[in-house]
Order: C-alpha cells, then structure tokens, then sequence
C-alpha cells in the first residue's frame, strides 16, 4: 500500500475532486489542511510543493503530484478499479471535455484568488462576489447541462458509471448552493447529482464531512 498524504483545504473545489476519486479508489490517506483564507497557500511550505501557491497537492510516496484532473488520472492509471475513465478514445474525449468545462472554465474564474481581486478593484463592495460567483457558475452550469444532451450521459456524466466528470461535476454543485446560483431547471445535473449522494465516496468526501 502506498504512503499518500493529500495537502488539501476543506473546501477547496480541485481537493474535493481529489477526494473523491481517493475514496472511491478505497486509498486510506493522510490529509493534511492548506488553510486557504489565511493564505498559506502562498507560504513557503507550500510553495515548495505547489510552484503555483494551489491546492491540492498529493504525495505519494515521495512523489509529489498537482493539478487534480492530472492526479485523477493518474490515479485511475495506477488502480484501475473502478475505471474512471472509459474504454475507448473518443469516450475518453468526452468525459474530459466535460470535465474541462467545469475545471478550466466555470473553476478559473471563481477562483479564490480572483474573486478576492475583483472585490479590491470594485473599491470593496463585497455583494460584488456574490453576483459575480452567481453568473459565472450559472453560466457554466447552463451549457454543461447541454453538453449532457447528446444520449451519452445515463445514471452519471458518461453512460451508467461513474467518471471524473462526475468528480469535476458535483463539487461545482455545491459550490453553486453556497453561493445561491438557481438550478432547479438543470434536470440532467440535478438527477446525476442524486445518484451521487448514494454513494459513499462522494458523501465522505464532501465538505460537511471535515470537522
């Protein structure tokens, strides 16, 4: 069994996502918090795993991983039960064009980091965030649940299984109820998110879950 230590912050999308993926994979580890809104981020420990002041970082054994679609799949490629990817290439394609919708697209620009510096530019104004959390995951949320349209999503993002797409999917959820973004049209997400909370990897790895 690997050493694996996960420098993660509780609710940290990209830790999340990592999260689940180590549950599902039944790998026992060590978490260890990153404390996002003191900034230790930034801080030199940090920064000597991370060269981009970001979380997660996962350690295994000595190895040190960033960048949680990456540590995902590489994951998936040293366990590979249960697959989180599927078997052939162009299904492989579409499980990670949803997930880069939410990871690269919806994530970036909610990030901490901008949001904080959007905030100091509109003089202070915090309703700021607030409106701004809500477009931009609206937004992305709204086109995600089209690209779920083509007849290949089933139970979960891609068929019947779960993929990383649904690990990408289900921490922008939350992050969509803790800002107050409306989603009660998007019927796909919404059915797709009930078949996960079924599930104990995904209900363990969840931010209500650190104490």
């Amino acid at each position: 069994m690997s050493n694996i230590t996960l420098y993660d912050y509780w609710r940290s999308s990209a830790s999340y996502r990592v999260r689940i993926a180590l549950n599902l994979k039944s790998l026992s580890y060590e978490s260890v918090t990153v404390n996002l809104l003191k900034g230790d981020q930034k801080g030199g420990e940090n920064l000597k795993r991370n060269p981009q002041g970001f979380v997660p970082s996962l350690d295994i054994d000595g190895d040190m991983l960033t960048q949680s679609l990456a540590i995902i799949e590489y994951l998936d490629e040293l366990h590979p039960t249960p697959a989180l990817m599927p078997a052939t290439a162009r299904e492989r394609a579409r499980v990670r064009i949803l997930s880069h919708a939410i990871a690269m697209d919806i994530h970036p620009v909610c990030n901490l980091g901008i949001v904080q510096r959007i905030v100091e530019l509109s003089g202070g104004d915090e309703s700021v965030k607030v409106c701004w959390m809500r477009e931009f995951i609206s937004k992305g949320l709204n086109a995600f649940e089209e690209l779920l349209a083509d007849g290949q999503s089933g139970k979960f993002c891609h068929g019947d299984q779960v993929s990383m797409a649904d690990l990408c999917l289900v921490p922008q959820v939350y992050n969509s109820d803790r800002w107050g973004a409306d989603r009660s049209h998007l019927t796909r997400i919404n059915a797709i998110c009930a078949e996960t909370e079924k599930l104990a990897a995904f209900k363990d790895a969840a931010p209500s879950q650190d104490v």
